[in-house]
């Protein structure tokens, strides 16, 4: 399994979303497009809240991209 490494610049970027509550864009492998703030992650998942308070967990594997919301 692996570790989760908080140095790595893509940890970095993505704990900076998750402190400035930054809305982000995520496209999924099955090209479904989810937009909402990233409340956490772990070697695994990112756990990502919508407009409207529904929480999704979505594994690391499946994303294809992750953006900030312009």
């Amino acid at each position: 399994m692996s570790q989760f490494d908080p140095g790595l610049p893509s940890i970095k970027q993505v704990q900076s979303y998750i402190q400035e509550k930054r809305e982000v864009e995520i496209k999924l492998s099955t090209d479904d497009l989810l937009v909402g703030r990233i409340l956490w992650q772990d070697v695994n998942c990112l756990y990502l809240v919508d407009h409207y308070d529904k929480p999704t967990l979505i594994w690391q594997q499946s994303l294809v991209y992750l953006r900030p919301k312009a």
